[in-house]
């Protein structure tokens, strides 16, 4: 089957850009700008511009464009929107390089084939078409880093559109949904809890202070509050997980069995539903920390100590139905059914940005994050007819 099979219907040149975009690997501990300055230069010998927002160090970067409309406006528009990042292939067991993209009966493989740069790459093929338009409002792609740590890219992005007082219509998030319309998801919050304790010989008990068991407490603690909130709510039956939900992703403490652990660091995160305060949630575990256990382990040794941190937050997403994007994005794919998520995307942000978004892109969310990872080819054709629309939807007749 060739890379772009006329079955399917779908374009070589989305098939090549995605090929491109994947074959730079962008796993999030890496920088992105060689991706990003790829696009950039594409995108300026077509006469567009870019805007980019680096990250502290220099090392990453938000990429943001917009195609004007024909009186050249770059107020308004619509928003296509996705992260560059990846995750990593450590320990995965794939049948090909991850970053040497293969199509192999109907499906394109690599990582970030559907997880995202599937919609990028679609989304950037179809710049011919938005420069040969005669646009009634502009389009603009937005390209961020680090979504899949904590979605950090974007915020600086949108914070540098308001600064330029920059203010598109309305946003769509290419996320892999396998082109249907997703209308809300969770909100991400993951914070880290350092344990201080007091070191000793093991045989010497009443000498330290275990910081693995005074974590464990607060493990079990967290544990809790999340089977409370399975058990009563509040509840939304529209998400695959109707509830909000809490767990503890990674521990570290302790050096041998007969030394008694100092130090104990663990990480923990918070999905909640749109409406659910993720502060109040915090704050029961602050509370539990700083005025339950603390005082326990200061009668033992006067030195501990608990900080908590917080190292990402996304906000939830709950678009409104009667928004201009939600209906035109409802419209052009002929999706009617009402579809939430519990896992998070960049959309909440630029909902919180006063920027009306939806999550609609090629891909099914399964083959995200996994060895093999693909986007089937009819994904792909799927998306490219979509985005023609939206397009055609913003151009002179």
């Amino acid at each position: 089957m060739s890379p772009a099979d006329p079955a399917l219907g779908v374009a070589h040149d989305a098939v090549d850009w995605i090929k491109r975009l994947v074959s730079i690997d962008t796993t999030s501990r890496n920088s992105n700008l060689g991706l990003i300055e790829m696009v950039r230069d594409e995108l300026r010998q077509a006469g567009i511009e870019s805007h980019l927002s680096y990250d502290a160090g220099g090392a990453k970067a938000n990429l943001y464009a917009t195609v004007p409309a024909a009186d050249g406006g770059t107020q308004g528009g619509i928003v296509l929107s996705g992260h560059t990042d990846v995750v990593p292939v450590d320990g995965q067991d794939w049948d090909s390089d991850p970053f040497q993209p293969q199509v192999r009966e109907g499906r394109l493989y690599g990582r970030g084939t559907c997880d995202m740069k599937g919609y990028i790459g679609t989304a950037l093929s179809l710049l011919p078409r938005m420069t040969g338009a005669t646009l009634k409002k502009p389009i603009h792609f937005a390209l961020s880093y680090d979504e899949e740590v904590g979605c950090v890219g974007a915020p600086l992005m949108l914070a540098d559109l308001q600064a330029r007082g920059v203010r598109p219509e309305g946003c769509i998030v290419g996320e892999p949904t396998s082109m249907r319309v997703i209308v809300a998801h969770k909100g991400i919050n993951v914070w880290r809890c350092c344990v201080r304790g007091h070191a000793a010989h093991s045989s010497l008990t009443p000498k330290g202070l275990n910081a693995i068991e005074y974590a464990a407490q607060l493990i079990c603690h967290i544990r809790e509050l999340a089977d409370h909130m399975r058990a009563v709510g509040p509840f939304d039956d529209a998400f695959d997980v109707p509830f909000s939900t809490a767990q503890v992703g990674t521990i570290q403490g302790g050096i041998a069995v007969n030394t008694i652990p100092g130090q104990c660091q663990f990480e923990f995160e918070h999905r909640n539903l749109p409406g659910a305060d993720p502060d109040q949630f915090f704050a029961r575990i602050q509370s539990y920390a700083h005025d339950t256990l603390l005082p326990r382990m200061r009668r033992e040794h006067p030195d501990a100590a608990i900080e908590l941190t917080s190292l990402a937050s996304a906000p939830s997403l709950d678009a409104s139905e009667q928004a201009a994007i939600t209906q035109l994005v409802r419209a052009l794919t002929a999706d009617s059914a009402h579809r939430k998520v519990a896992y998070g995307t960049e959309a909440g942000q630029f909902q919180r940005a006063g920027i009306p978004a939806v999550i609609c892109g090629p891909g099914d969310i399964q083959q995200a994050h996994k060895a093999n990872e693909f986007v089937a080819l009819e994904q792909v054709a799927q998306c490219h007819a979509f985005l023609s629309r939206v397009i055609d939807s913003l151009a002179q007749p």
